[in-house]
């Protein structure tokens, strides 16, 4: 499965997997910030937006270290939850889709 488990450890317990959460409709972004880089996934759909899982999608992998290090964020509970209003919504999406 995890090709660099102490990466993921790494990034799991410095708290880099995010969920923001944006007030009061509930829409939640998840995110997961790199060495320079922040990008977006999905895991309930298991997406992410990094360019190893799109080529690893091409070579029939199903997964990136970024997605591995979310499951175990969630299920050690060390996701870092950031409530935001939504009228901060479009502003931070339009910076999320900008950096990618």
């Amino acid at each position: 499965m995890a090709k660099d488990p102490g990466r993921i450890q790494s990034i799991v317990s410095e708290k880099r997997v995010k969920l923001h959460v944006f007030e009061p409709s509930q829409r939640k972004i998840w995110t997961v910030v790199g060495v320079g880089e922040e990008y977006w996934l999905d895991p309930d759909d298991h997406y992410c937006s990094c360019p190893g899982f799109y080529f690893g999608q091409l070579a029939g992998k199903n997964t990136c270290y970024h997605l591995e290090s979310a499951e175990l964020a969630i299920k050690e509970n060390q996701v870092e939850t950031i409530i935001f209003s939504d009228e901060e919504f479009s502003d931070f999406l339009s910076g999320l889709i900008s950096d990618l």
